[in-house]
């Protein structure tokens, strides 16, 4: 099957993105793990599919697959490059579109300066639909919050790390450290990602605090490895930071590939808002084998 696509990339998170307005390509796990391959296919984080409305109201549907080929709910960078791609390929002339994803809805905006403002929706901090298990774990109260002490996230045994939890439509566990550069994140991450507490896997995140406007941060995605930006990543990190009464409302977050900047009211039901930028990398097309 021969299709054509454009690559993309949000602050070095990479994307293929396949138009299928006109009719779904009914691509296998395989496949999309194809085209993610970074010597055999395209190359990339996440494969993102362009869909018509699923309903009144709604302009678009977004589909993410992940490069392991699993379906996930959520891709902040990558609804960056969504906008941009629907607007350069003139399947829409809006400034701000509404888009169905697993997770829900979501609203991202063009700005005057070329970047995109996605309206994230509200984070989500009930355990059993991040989802977590915590049963028989003692947290630790920090600001009217809690962090929870996660065991068995080192290779080799050592003291349990403590990770701030919560969902942006997608899990994430949140951990704070001295140096982002120097941190374990190829060691610990693929054992926080996982963690038998997390039935559905999580995105393990690690941030390094350089004032209450701006931190540092790496992060090891479910279903990729580590990328070099992740906008949920970014947005729950800057969530957890706040509530834990570290940070500011507006931060900025540098990522190995650029930076983005998150604000969130801290009101538990109010949206978290990330901009940064979205950049086209080239077109083409690419033979995909039967898989």
């Amino acid at each position: 099957m021969l299709i054509r696509f454009t690559k993309m990339q949000g602050a070095g998170n990479d994307f293929v993105m396949l138009d299928e307005t006109r009719g779904p390509l009914g691509l296998s796990t395989a496949q999309y793990r194809f085209l993610a391959d970074r010597h055999f296919g395209v190359g990339a984080d996440q494969i993102l599919s362009v869909r018509p409305s699923p309903e009144a109201g709604i302009d678009f549907e977004y589909v993410i697959h992940n490069a392991d080929g699993g379906e996930v709910e959520q891709c902040g960078n990558g609804s960056r490059c969504f906008l941009r791609f629907v607007r350069d390929k003139g399947l829409t002339s809006k400034d701000t579109v509404k888009v169905k994803t697993l997770s829900g809805v979501i609203e991202p905006s063009m700005q005057p300066d070329g970047r995109v403002r996605v309206d994230m929706g509200a984070p989500v901090f009930e355990l059993p639909l991040v989802p977590f298990d915590a049963s028989g774990l003692m947290p630790v109260a920090v600001n009217s919050w809690q962090e929870w002490p996660l065991a068995d996230v080192h290779p080799a045994p050592q003291a349990p790390v403590l990770i701030a939890v919560l969902s942006m439509g997608n899990p994430h566990a949140v951990q704070i450290v001295d140096d982002v550069e120097t941190a374990p994140v190829a060691e610990t991450g693929p054992l926080i990602e996982n963690h038998v507490r997390f039935p559905r896997r999580v995105n393990a995140g690690f941030m390094q605090l350089v004032s209450r406007s701006q931190v540092r941060l790496r992060v090891y995605e479910r279903g990729v490895g580590e990328t070099l930006a992740c906008g949920t990543g970014a947005c729950a990190a800057v969530v957890a930071g706040i509530r834990l009464g570290l940070l500011d409302r507006r931060v900025d977050v540098q990522t190995r590939g650029g930076q983005l900047t998150i604000e969130w009211s801290g009101e538990l039901d109010a949206p978290v808002m990330m901009t940064g930028p979205a950049t086209t990398v080239f077109e083409s097309e690419i033979e995909i084998p039967e898989l």
